[in-house]
């Protein structure tokens, strides 16, 4: 994979610049993450398609600044998306990746040839607890992740790196993006996607529980569900291989 910079936008390519004559694969990671939680996917897709996994602005090797909306995060993917030159490209996201994803397919519908919507809602209501644990004991909340975010079965090896990533990342950045969440609720627009759409939930994810997915999948027209087991809300590092025969099943039907 190849680090690469557009204007602030850090992200890891499979190929730069990118084959016009492939499909690109945007993916997009969730609250205070990093690309680092879709690496697995974007090396294993590399030979097939463009793949590019951006850091969202504030975060990782980014520069900007960070947001407390989804739908500025939307229109600052959109604009990156489109200085890559990449046409009507897959947009993949997981948690507020996810919504930035589904905020995506909203409002840009002819913009996207897909979407993936990865352990994500079409509401993101956060707990009260989750503000206050980041502002009165970050490292706590960050060193939670091993227990909340994952399945029990999952080698806290395998998240490791976007752990390490979220602790340097400043608190007050994914404060703002876990308000960015609780104001997110795209419940009564989801009839208006019309691209193609793969839900994917993970069995053991406490964040954003598999009847999440399920509604979004009742509400999206001809969207397709797949269920990761042995996974929780990382399911893109607990269970890699999974997760990418679901998206590579998913694209070959397209």
């Amino acid at each position: 994979m190849e680090k690469h910079k557009i204007d602030d936008i850090a992200f890891v390519a499979g190929r730069w610049p990118l084959d016009p004559a492939l499909q690109t694969i945007v993916f997009i990671h969730g609250a205070g993450g990093t690309s680092v939680l879709w690496n697995a996917q974007v090396a294993a897709f590399a030979s097939r398609f463009n793949t590019i996994a951006l850091d969202l602005p504030g975060h990782g090797d980014s520069g900007g600044k960070a947001m407390d909306r989804v739908e500025d995060y939307a229109a600052s993917v959109s604009r990156f998306i489109r200085s890559t030159g990449a046409l009507r490209p897959v947009v993949c996201g997981l948690s507020m990746g996810g919504a930035i994803a589904l905020q995506l397919l909203i409002d840009e519908q002819d913009a996207f040839s897909a979407g993936i919507a990865a352990n994500t809602g079409a509401k993101l209501k956060t707990m009260p607890l989750v503000f206050e644990m980041i502002e009165k004991d970050y490292n706590g909340f960050v060193n939670g992740m091993y227990t909340f975010a994952v399945s029990a079965k999952t080698d806290p090896a395998r998240i490791k790196p976007l752990v390490d990533g979220m602790g340097k990342t400043p608190p007050e950045i994914v404060k703002g993006d876990f308000m960015a969440c609780n104001g997110f609720n795209v419940m009564d627009r989801l009839d208006r996607i019309r691209t193609p759409v793969l839900v994917i939930t993970a069995a053991e994810d406490q964040l954003t529980p598999v009847k999440y997915g399920r509604f979004l999948a009742d509400q999206i027209n001809g969207a397709e569900i797949v269920n990761i087991e042995d996974a929780g809300h990382l399911s893109p590092m607990e269970q890699p291989e999974a997760v990418i025969r679901a998206i590579d099943d998913f694209l070959a039907r397209l």
